[in-house]
């Protein structure tokens, strides 16, 4: 584990975990309430990864072209998916590299991008369940307080 890491984790005020050479970090969001971000620690660099979202149910050639040209903005990071289809942003920081004002900058970004795009990911990829949960919602007079972030995805029916 490099020590730099840890002081920066044990500063950050995070949650955070150190397991052998991996240090697992909750971030707290607004849109998406918590990415959880794994910093591992390997021979020449330190790897970055955070799950964002899993596979889109529908509409998945949109949502990754709208990854693909997020990547194309991004700080240390960028959008990939697993076999399985998952949503993750990923990144290598030399070991060298690795300072306090790094890490803010390499955390703040995962950060910044898996809650500002979160809601973004979910409109595009799951369009009829979000409907669908509107619907059942509506009909059972149920709240929809946690639905106003896709208002504009409301049944006029």
């Amino acid at each position: 584990m490099i020590p730099a890491l840890v002081t920066w984790c044990e500063r950050s005020g995070l949650d955070y975990e150190v397991v052998g050479n991996t240090c697992t970090v909750v971030l707290p969001g607004e849109h998406k309430l918590r990415t959880t971000c794994s910093l591992v620690v390997g021979d020449h660099s330190l790897s970055v990864n955070a799950f964002v979202a899993r596979h889109p149910d529908e509409n998945s050639a949109a949502v990754h072209a709208w990854l693909l040209e997020r990547n194309r903005r991004l700080f240390a990071v960028a959008y990939a998916i697993d076999q399985l289809g998952d949503i993750y942003l990923v990144g290598r920081i030399p070991i060298a590299a690795v300072t306090d004002a790094v890490l803010d900058q390499v955390v703040g970004a995962v950060l910044d991008e898996a809650d500002g795009s979160f809601n973004t990911i979910l409109a595009l990829g799951f369009r009829s369940s979000i409907e669908k949960e509107w619907r059942w919602r509506l009909s059972r007079g149920e709240s929809t307080a946690n639905l106003a972030a896709f208002e504009h995805l409301r049944p006029q029916d």
